[in-house]
């Protein structure tokens, strides 16, 4: 018998029971999963301890960080300037990013920093909305390049490090691109960038822009760059697998956390905390661009856009750290979508599209069949995430029971 939304009440107790799996098996210390169809609340669920140590129970307001599946929402926020007319896809960002202009290639990305010749052309906007503006990665590179961007972030390559964005911005703008404008998928400062645009182009900082434009209007009320001193009881503890025995240490705790503080480099990449309740919000609003009281934040059209894909057959045929990403899907404007359910292992649809994040935390939207799915878990990059986000979306998808 279906449930809300056209789920079946016995297969969702499936995904409940497989993610308390993972709890019991002490795999991971928590999880809260939460599902809407058709605009209303059909699943949420939370298991496990926000403080393992303390006995804290998670619970359906705490607060995570969320990491990659900032880009969305920075790259949201730079759709509503396009839509403003304030910038083009096509743009250099020299116009607002000097740092950036008259860019210089290295001749071999592995090679001497010094060894470089001039950009055939400049770094566009739609460069860093698709992760092709040829700036070199942190998580992939190596030799001096790869030394020379180890200072632009802290150690676990994150968040960013600086007095603040102009200054952090010259730092980034004094190192040659390892590839042509346009040319390579290379993930990671790329949206970092995007987000000091918006706020150049805005005239204010980019939470700021954030919270009067999205945040505000979402009623994402724990969504930020830091937890708040009131809030930081709701932060769960991180963990990652130990190397040697894959069992969970733990990575970051609220007590001496770097995202309890203010942020004086905000990364519009990977810095942002929230909740399955505040992201799911921001979810439900790129259904339709509606907010909650049916003002509109995002037209059809643009949405449309967003959730196209950009690359080349021949990007999409080269692996994405490490992994074989593409064969599956291609990515938009700040989100993968799905256009080969022959290319991947799990069940979906075409047209999926969503992105996640290094701690484990995972969100989509699926037009054809109107679902959000938000995930959040806490452990950091390991061979686990993948296995918890596959069984999610199949759990998810075989509940389906209409």
């Amino acid at each position: 018998m279906a449930a809300n939304g056209g789920f079946s009440e016995a297969r969702l107790k499936r995904l409940s029971d497989s993610m308390r799996g993972y709890v019991d098996r002490g795999e991971i210390g928590n999880v809260v999963t939460l599902l809407y169809r058709r605009g209303q609340r059909a699943h949420a669920d939370q298991v496990g301890w926000l403080d393992g140590e303390a006995r804290i129970p998670v619970a359906h307001n705490s607060i995570f960080r969320i990491a990659s599946m900032t880009k969305p929402v920075v790259s949201v926020a730079a759709l509503m300037l396009l839509e403003e007319g304030r910038l083009r896809l096509d743009d250099p960002v020299d116009r607002w990013l000097p740092e950036l202009a008259d860019r210089r290639v290295m001749c071999d990305s592995a090679g001497d920093i010094d060894d470089t010749y001039r950009s055939p052309r400049p770094i566009t906007v739609l460069d860093l909305f698709t992760h092709r503006p040829g700036l070199v990665s942190q998580f992939t590179a190596g030799g001096q390049i790869g030394s020379a961007a180890a200072k632009l972030h802290i150690g676990n390559a994150l968040l960013l490090t600086g007095t603040d964005p102009d200054e952090w911005l010259a730092r980034l703008g004094a190192l040659p691109l390892v590839y042509e404008p346009g040319t390579h998928f290379n993930y990671g400062f790329a949206t970092d960038v995007l987000g000091f645009l918006v706020a150049r182009i805005a005239g204010v900082g980019l939470e700021d822009f954030l919270r009067q434009r999205l945040f505000g209007p979402l009623g994402m009320v724990d969504t930020g760059f830091h937890v708040p001193q009131d809030k930081l009881a709701r932060l769960s503890v991180a963990h990652m697998p130990d190397p040697t025995t894959g069992k969970p240490v733990m990575n970051d705790h609220p007590s001496a956390s770097p995202w309890s503080k203010p942020k004086t480099v905000p990364s519009g990449s990977a810095g942002l905390v929230s909740t399955a309740d505040d992201y799911a919000k921001f979810g439900l609003m790129l259904r339709d661009g509606r907010g909650p009281n049916g003002d509109r934040l995002l037209s059809r059209k643009t949405i449309e856009l967003m959730t196209t894909d950009f690359l080349t057959a021949e990007q999409r045929g080269r692996l994405f750290l490490g992994f074989d990403m593409w064969s599956a899907r291609g990515f938009g404007l700040g989100v993968s979508i799905v256009d080969n359910l022959a290319g991947q292992f799990n069940l979906g649809s075409v047209a999926r599209y969503g992105w996640g994040g290094a701690f484990g935390t995972t969100w989509f939207n699926d037009p054809r069949e109107d679902l959000t799915a938000v995930m959040m878990i806490q452990s950091l990059v390991g061979p686990l995430s993948p296995k918890i986000e596959a069984d999610f979306v199949n759990l998810v998808y075989q509940a389906i029971d209409d």
